[in-house]
């Protein structure tokens, strides 16, 4: 599909999140520190969407049972068992314009 809009800068402020459905593909779109990030929306473990979880710096914890993942590289931070990384999608940032590439 290419390159699409997810957002103007100013529209996710730091620390915030934002889910956005790109071609079938459910994303999570986060603001950490003035850089953003796309990964897979749904949780591996058993379909959550994580966008309902809660994010603390770049970390994103599931709303259902809790596992954590690095919002940057997609890798899992803690669970008891483990998990493959979520989908990363690449974030260009132009001007204003924040694009994910799917």
């Amino acid at each position: 599909m290419g390159r699409v809009l997810a957002c103007r800068r100013g529209e996710l402020p730091n620390g915030k999140m934002k889910y956005l459905q790109i071609d079938g593909n459910d994303i999570l779109l986060a603001n950490i520190d003035g850089t953003y990030y796309a990964v897979s929306d749904i949780c591996n473990h058993a379909g959550a969407n994580l966008h309902e979880g809660k994010i603390n710096g770049k970390h994103i914890t599931c709303p259902w049972h809790k596992a954590v993942w690095d919002v940057t590289t997609g890798e899992l931070v803690h669970f008891p068992v483990r998990l493959r990384p979520l989908r990363v999608y690449k974030v260009i940032v132009d001007g204003d314009a924040v694009y994910v590439e799917v």
